[in-house]
């Protein structure tokens, strides 16, 4: 098959495939600068983005929105100015104050899930920013669509429609992510692509979650979407962002090490096991401070914090922190560039 070109407004991506972001640091201007370069379009994760700031214990906010700039310029800067998008969780506290600075250092596009991101038409009003929401069915689709439509007069320039296999915080429930066999990306997919039929809409749709080959991607362009989404796979990357232990994990996990946890603000997400998992299932971690990330979280009532638990994960410091992975992690056995992961993904792609 001749590989399209992934189209997202006056945005053109030669390789369909957008890197998904990831937090606390691991897709940073790095990564994203790496895929951008290699004609896919690069992510950075905004979440607790300036976590080795001078001030980010005593500052945070300040400290994320500064490092949030500079990492968005660092990208657009070692990419030759290719194709950069941030991904900002509709949960984190200040969630509009890190729109303002993506806008101002003109990203390319925003991605938003964690929640339904019901006021970002309003937020990028009179810019060129592409606007691409996550949604894990055909009813939150709906919901976005019907209210930005009714109070902005506008429609997403994509959607990414992610997958209960996806890595970190999933909109779904503990059952529902216990019988992927009835709640699986491809079905949400077709569903979504058959609601914008109806309203004779052509807006990119983008799968995400599990999707590990250029077999997986043929698929999903088959069924009629413009591209996927990836993010697992560029953790074990020489340009990802995160320590090396922290890619050593994903190569030493094995597929039981694999598991649903729940997250301190009730959601679930999957995560390897690993002491830090053992250890919270039979007593709270000791919470010193609230770096006031997430809008739902109460620092006395739940176990542990999530930032520090990211924040060790990207140092390094494996066996204190949250290990997010999708769920084909234990099938990365080695680290490449960037550039070897896109040329290998293209030609099973071509093969498929």
């Amino acid at each position: 098959m001749n590989i399209p070109k992934l189209k997202i407004g006056d945005l053109i991506a030669n390789v369909p495939i957008i890197q998904g972001g990831m937090g606390v640091a691991i897709s940073r201007s790095k990564l994203a600068a790496a895929v951008a370069k290699e004609g896919a379009i690069g992510v950075i994760s905004a979440a607790q983005i300036g976590f080795d700031q001078p001030d980010f214990e005593t500052n945070t906010v300040e400290a994320n929105k500064r490092a949030l700039r500079e990492e968005i310029r660092k990208a657009k800067e070692m990419s030759g100015n290719k194709i950069i998008g941030v991904n900002i969780m509709v949960a984190l506290k200040n969630y509009a104050d890190y729109v303002k600075v993506a806008i101002e250092e003109k990203i390319d596009l925003i991605i938003s899930g964690a929640g339904l991101p019901t006021e970002l038409p309003k937020l990028v009003e009179n810019t060129n920013v592409k606007i691409v929401p996550i949604v894990s069915s055909k009813k939150a689709a709906k919901v976005i669509m019907e209210m930005w439509e009714k109070k902005f007069n506008r429609r997403p320039d994509a959607i990414v429609v992610e997958g209960p296999e996806a890595g970190g915080h999933l909109g779904f429930k503990i059952e529902e992510l216990e019988d992927i066999e009835n709640h699986n990306l491809k079905d949400i997919v077709h569903d979504v692509l058959e609601y914008l039929k109806e309203l004779k809409l052509s807006i990119p749709v983008i799968p995400a979650g599990g999707i590990f080959t250029g077999r997986d991607i043929a698929e999903y362009l088959k069924m009629g979407a413009s591209g996927v989404q990836m993010a697992t796979r560029f953790v074990t990357t020489h340009e990802c962002d995160a320590s090396d232990a922290y890619k050593q994990a994903y190569i030493d996990a094995k597929k039981e090490d694999i598991q649903i946890i729940k997250s301190p603000v009730g959601m679930p997400g999957r995560a390897i096991r690993n002491e830090f998992i053992k250890r919270i299932e039979v007593e709270k971690d000791k919470i010193t401070k609230c770096y006031g990330c997430l809008r739902k979280c109460n620092p006395a009532e739940i176990p542990y914090c999530i930032t520090k638990s990211l924040v060790n994960a990207v140092k390094g410091n494996i066996d204190d922190a949250l290990l997010f992975v999708g769920s084909n992690a234990y099938r990365c056995d080695k680290i490449i560039s960037v550039k070897e992961l896109i040329d290998l993904l293209m030609l099973e792609l071509k093969e498929a």
